[in-house]
């Protein structure tokens, strides 16, 4: 069970590649992530500021604990260019109990 080692997937869009991969390598060489996945572009829809805005982003997945997500939150928002960044943590519930003992080992909270 993934109880045992709070592991989390945050998600959070980049503006482009380079920002994504600049995020990513921060949170892994800060012991705050243990896996990072820069996902294909996407399309963003969105209201901001009362206006409908239209972006492409490039999602990322971050793997994490919970222990460590308060930092990770913290560097997150004082690296990304945007004002307001997506950041959304989510609980894994299951997984191969190897992986997530994996990144729990990886991640210093």
């Amino acid at each position: 069970m993934a109880d045992k080692y709070s592991v989390l997937v945050v998600l959070c869009n980049a503006p482009d590649e380079g920002c994504a991969k600049q995020l990513a390598k921060a949170l892994i060489t800060r012991q705050l992530a243990a896996c990072v996945n820069l996902l294909a572009p996407a399309t963003s829809l969105y209201r901001w500021e009362g206006r409908l805005e239209t972006a492409t982003e490039i999602p990322m997945l971050i793997k994490t604990t919970a222990e460590a997500y308060p930092a990770l939150e913290a560097t997150l928002q004082e690296l990304h260019p945007y004002d307001t960044p997506e950041i959304i943590a989510l609980p894994v519930v299951a997984g191969l109990p190897a992986y997530l003992g994996w990144v729990a080992a990886e991640v210093v909270a």
